[in-house]
């Protein structure tokens, strides 16, 4: 746990703190702490062995005691935090190890206690788990950003070891999400992001789909709070209706099962609010439109049955095209299993059902913590390593990642955003990112099977490499059996990031001279096309200074970084313009239009307070190259180093050293022009990937030459040049584009 996390304070003879407003369970209130641990014990005896009990009960006082005199920033007793984390642990069915383990988790952190003594007390493996989830805030690193890439990075290290460590941090992220309220609300919004992000999306894809809505749901919350009550709002308004209508198609659809000799419990499913409004943004549409808000769950005894039910559901009631998927035949990475259909229902409403065994369902609320809840019965240690296949797949491209926030990146996109599942010619299923191509799909199956690709069929045709894949689809890779490697073009084709360091490696064992060569070439293109400057105005000198930065000894070798993919050129052209950016986690989600009028953000070196101002000439932005021109009568102007306006000043005396401050919390206007090959859809897609690096556009316009060249030109409102560099990056890989540069006037 970091000390975010543990929101606590250390409080010496405080007065008795006021009662816990929400205890361990969802709904649940636990008045005092006494409380929650009988409902600890109550729920371990409902599991296991009275000699289980008494291991829980002694790590359990030893908890109590070393937590007496800490309490968490909302006044509550501090060990009711860890004792809520147990209680989650044994509802998820994990053995009394995890639960004790869960119960110590925070003593070594945040009391006296070390780690030799919970071992001695408590034995190895107990002290092993404690130590997992401990590690996760020990490393330190200058930059809070970093920290955290580090911390995660941690956290799925030990998790590859024993995947208990990640459960008891899932438990722990659910309490603290719980009781978020307690923080202050920048600790609150940074807390929900990332829960948003890292966490809910991990308990998904470890299948605890109980855990992955409640996250999802806390997180939507904090971070917007008021369309958070205006869904709560809407939901509440038809409640009444939604669950008289879902009786009454329970109603109609039970004889027609009997009927065909199918005993199966129905029950209104309920809908989770993110997934609403997800669902809404994904379509455009509002909280009328979304069918799915009526649901029902259907549950049966056996497989069979499914597809028996699911016949009877489709002869009464007309099925939506499109909207069936079999997840039985084809379960999900996670192992998660249902059959989805959506039908036209009573009174011409979308009605949508979900049909699943009985076991099916329970393994779908709990996930791989089922392993325990069944280890003894027939789910075999076969099935448990094919549900963490995944797992051991990113640690396997991990060890090839130096840094830990380009691993965080990775994992995002690699593991957590949403799945397709195509087909290998034999029939294998392989799960990939949502806009893998066949090149991603190639380096799944094998390394040497992606650097010696020439071509793919999908679906028995011939596609280009940059295909998206698509569920269902049958993928075949043509190879050349003779000497191949990867194109540097390939680097923007594939999606993930295990494609895209395999790709790497290869061009690393290349000739050095050629990287070198393509590195210092890269770095210039961005240095011109971002900061309008170029390698000759920023000078040999400064650029050793970078390298050493980045821990290289020679400007060659870091060119040749640069060139084999190692070292990005705009995380470069950033580190040149002083300061990272720090600026993006404050960002709000939809930022409000702001002048352009700008002061701050800038300070003269040696210099107390003066007034600055920004050069209209060459509109400079936090991580830029800049200098100050002082104006007589209106304090110091900021430019671009490379801004004509300053190289061609001949009274060199009126120059000033200026730099960024370190958190730069405004947002700036700037322009850039797109080119690219006319096409429809054009200027949707490229607004698309703006809005989805929560950046504004101030105002749009679009041309087109006799020659079918669109030009797009976009002012944009963005805090910083590595901000910047993203969008224009992403925008860069559309299909069609050839050109994206930033317009300085």
């Amino acid at each position: 746990m970091t000390i975010e996390d543990a929101t606590i304070t250390t409080v010496r003879d405080a007065a008795a703190p006021p009662a816990p407003r929400r205890g361990a369970g969802r709904g649940r209130k636990a008045a005092t702490t006494a409380g929650l641990q009988a409902i600890l014990l109550e729920a371990v005896a409902a599991q296991a062995t009275p000699a289980d009990v008494d291991r829980v009960r002694e790590a359990l006082a030893f908890a109590v005691e070393a937590h007496s005199d800490q309490r968490r920033a909302s006044g509550e007793p501090y060990v009711t935090h860890p004792i809520a984390v147990a209680i989650t642990l044994a509802e998820l069915g994990l053995d009394t190890t995890a639960i004790q383990a869960g119960l110590l988790h925070d003593v070594p952190e945040d009391t006296d206690t070390d780690l030799a003594e919970i071992e001695d007390r408590f034995g190895p493996e107990v002290a092993h788990l404690v130590d997992g989830v401990t590690k996760l805030s020990k490393f330190s690193t200058h930059s809070h950003e970093e920290r955290q890439a580090e911390n995660i990075r941690k956290m799925f290290l030990a998790m590859a070891d024993d995947i208990r460590v990640v459960l008891i941090k899932l438990a722990d992220r659910l309490h603290n999400m719980r009781t978020l309220g307690a923080l202050p609300p920048e600790k609150q919004t940074r807390i929900a992001r990332q829960t948003l992000e890292i966490y809910a999306p991990l308990a998904e894809r470890l299948g605890i789909w109980q855990m992955k809505w409640e996250l999802e749901d806390l997180a939507f919350k904090a971070l917007e709070p008021d369309r958070y009550r205006e869904l709560v709002g809407n939901l509440d308004t038809r409640r009444r209706h939604r669950e008289s209508y879902v009786q009454r198609a329970i109603d109609e659809l039970t004889p027609e099962l009997e009927k065909a000799g199918i005993q199966a419990d129905l029950n209104g499913r309920p809908k989770h609010i993110y997934s609403i409004w997800r669902k809404m943004q994904r379509k455009g549409a509002s909280f009328g439109e979304i069918y799915d808000v009526y649901a029902i769950r259907l549950l049966v005894d056996d497989v069979k049955d499914c597809y028996a039910a699911l016949g009877v559901v489709h002869s009464i009631w007309r099925p939506i095209p499109g909207q069936f998927d079999d997840y039985i035949a084809v379960p999900k990475s996670n192992g998660y299993q249902s059959l989805h259909t959506a039908v036209i229902a009573l009174e011409g409403n979308p009605l949508e059902i979900q049909i699943r065994t009985h076991a099916m369902h329970a393994i779908s609320e709990v996930g791989i913590a089922a392993h325990w809840r069944y280890k003894e019965g027939s789910r075999s240690e076969r099935a448990y390593d094919a549900k963490l296949a995944w797992l051991r797949q990113l640690m396997d491209w991990q060890r090839e990642v130096a840094d830990a926030t380009e691993f965080v990146e990775g994992i995002k996109l690699d593991i957590f955003q949403d799945q397709v599942f195509v087909f290998t010619p034999k029939g294998e299923v392989k799960d990939l990112p949502a806009g893998a191509t066949p090149l991603d799909f190639a380096y799944r199956i094998h390394t040497d099977v992606g650097h010696r690709c020439i071509g793919a069929k999908v679906n028995n045709r011939l596609v280009p490499l940059d295909y998206r894949l698509r569920n269902g689809d049958i993928v075949e890779i043509v190879t050349t059996k003779g000497e191949h490697g990867p194109s540097r073009d390939w680097m923007s084709v594939v999606r993930t990031s295990h494609a895209r360091e395999k790709i790497r490696q290869w061009f690393k064992k290349q000739e050095r001279s050629e990287n070198i060569v393509h590195g210092r070439d890269a770095l210039d293109r961005e240095l011109r096309r971002l900061a309008r400057t170029s390698l000759k105005v920023i000078g040999h000198d400064r650029v050793a200074e970078i390298a050493k930065a980045y821990a290289y000894d020679s400007v060659d070798d870091f060119y040749a970084a640069i060139g084999y993919g190692a070292v990005g050129a705009q995380q470069v052209v950033t580190r040149l313009g002083v300061v990272d950016d720090t600026a993006q986690d404050t960002l709000p989600s939809i930022a409000p239009p702001q002048s352009t009028v700008r002061t701050g953000g800038v300070r003269v070196k040696g210099v107390g307070d003066l007034l600055v101002r920004f050069g209209g000439c060459c509109h400079p932005i936090p991580g830029d190259p800049i200098v100050g021109f002082i104006t007589r009568g209106k304090g110091v102007t900021v430019h671009l180093r490379s801004c004509a306006t300053v190289i061609g000043e001949r009274e060199v005396s009126r120059l000033v050293d200026v730099e960024w401050e370190v958190a730069p919390a405004q947002t700036y206007p700037i322009a850039i022009i797109v080119e690219a090959q006319d096409r429809t859809g054009l200027l949707n897609d490229i607004t698309q990937i703006v809005a989805e690096q929560k950046v504004n556009i101030l105002a749009a316009s679009l041309g087109v030459t006799p020659d079918n060249t669109a030009r797009v030109k976009a002012t944009l409102q963005v805090a910083s040049v590595s901000q910047l560099a993203r969008v224009m990056g992403r925008i860069e890989q559309l299909k069609g584009v050839t050109s994206v540069q930033r317009d300085v006037g």
